[in-house]
């Protein structure tokens, strides 16, 4: 069967990377960071939280780069919160915002209003502007329960867009093999997927050293240093971190000496849209 960097054009042993900068959108600090990886460092996609403060910021920095969206149920926070773009009330937590877990929200969530707000989310990116280039679900709410991956699939096949989907032992974890049913309705995604969580340069050194073939994604959550991210995310250090790795000089060399080619999402998205 052919594999997904061969329908690119790349050999079957082609390694190829993508580095996405997540959560555009949710703050100031992480909009900025964002796009300072994308312009300035080596950042080669970025995802958008449609319901984050910041996402018209967002829409009005936007200049044609490759953007996702992050399809976006929770507000994990303590102090900063954010809730759905539609009328959903099982969608509330007592704050009035999104829940903070992912547990609460499966408990709660009412799935045809779970499905509205995905589409509104799609819908108000495309209006304001945004030319989105695949999926993403924050915390893997709409990946990891079958009924809630049903959504992401409807989402998905009707935007026409691939989906970022975890690999390695999480189909084992979920009990559902979610890439093969996205698979069956033509929906296209990279074959590995990493997200840093602390720790940034050792965590590319490490990814890089055992790259495998295949499109791989490693995803940061880069915001620049400002007291507004050190207020309310405890996790603030490490997306600075994130955004120091992703405006590296070296990095290019070193993604070279390991035999990679950075790609983005467009150009799987239009592989996609031309096999349907």
């Amino acid at each position: 069967m052919e594999s997904l960097a061969q329908a690119l054009g790349h050999s079957a042993d082609a390694k190829l990377l993508i580095l996405s900068a997540d959560q555009l959108g949710s703050t100031h600090a992480a909009t900025a960071g964002g796009y300072t990886a994308l312009r300035e460092g080596h950042a080669t996609t970025a995802t958008v939280m449609m319901p984050g403060p910041w996402s018209r910021y967002a829409a009005d920095r936007h200049d044609g780069a490759d953007i996702g969206i992050h399809l976006t149920l929770n507000s994990q926070l303590d102090c900063y919160r954010w809730g759905p773009l539609t009328a959903a009330p099982s969608l509330l937590d007592g704050d009035g915002g999104f829940p903070r877990t992912v547990a609460d929200l499966w408990d709660h969530a009412d799935l045809d209003e779970v499905r509205r707000e995905c589409r509104a989310q799609v819908e108000r990116a495309r209006l304001w502007g945004f030319d989105l280039t695949h999926l993403a679900t924050h915390l893997g709410t709409l990946q990891q329960r079958p009924e809630f991956f049903d959504v992401l699939v409807d989402v998905a096949y009707d935007s026409e867009l691939p989906v970022r989907l975890e690999s390695g032992d999480a189909e084992d974890r979920a009990g559902f093999p979610f890439r093969r049913l996205a698979a069956e309705e033509g929906i296209f995604m990279p074959d590995h997927f990493t997200l840093v969580r602390g720790g940034a340069r050792e965590h590319l050194d490490r990814t890089l050293a055992s790259l495998e073939p295949g499109v791989t994604v490693v995803a940061f959550e880069p915001t620049i240093a400002a007291e507004e991210i050190r207020a309310i995310d405890p996790d603030a250090t490490s997306r600075m971190d994130d955004l120091a790795v992703l405006t590296d000089r070296d990095v290019p060399a070193r993604i070279e000496a390991a035999g990679a080619t950075l790609i983005g999402f467009r150009e799987i998205r239009d592989l996609q849209r031309s096999r349907r």
